[in-house]
């Protein structure tokens, strides 16, 4: 015996949560070929395109950049670290904090990443001002979740 839906914003298709992890899951999947090209995991990509962007960061600060707590960060860098594409370094003034950097190995994987974004945008058969302005969009969310996150925290 099944019951109706009373409450239709409880549907699954009304949900945005299920929308952004649904496309999220699919999308990470859609990487996996480039990603096995370049011998990384989708976590490991993300931590090397912020180094990529400014090399040498403290583990912290990895963490902050990509919303990842340093129980999930530190194995994760320590993998980086077995594959010769990061060093790990502490600090001589403070050892509580490490530094990663960037190997040469590591440096030269951006090369061969470059092509990565414009694949994606192709295989999903987005034009470029559809790509810029859904990138848009979901930039301003994280934004909006995360205020909204830090701000009951403090609560």
């Amino acid at each position: 015996m099944s019951k109706v839906n009373e409450y239709p914003q409880l549907q699954l298709e009304n949900m945005l949560c299920f929308s952004i992890y649904a496309s999220s899951r699919e999308i990470t999947k859609m990487y996996q070929p480039y990603l096995e090209d370049l011998g990384v995991t989708y976590s490991q990509y993300l931590v090397l395109i912020v180094l990529w962007e400014q090399d040498e960061r403290t583990v912290k600060e990895l963490g902050e950049e990509l919303f990842l707590d340093s129980g999930t960060l530190t194995p994760l860098l320590k993998r980086l670290e077995n594959a010769g594409l990061v060093a790990r370094n502490r600090s001589t003034e403070d050892e509580r904090k490490v530094f990663i950097s960037l190997t040469d190995k590591g440096r030269e994987l951006q090369a061969k990443a470059a092509r990565i974004p414009e694949c994606m945008a192709k295989d999903l058969n987005m034009e470029t001002s559809e790509f810029v302005e859904l990138l848009g969009r979901f930039q301003n969310l994280l934004a909006r979740a995360h205020q909204v996150n830090v701000t009951s925290s403090g609560k």
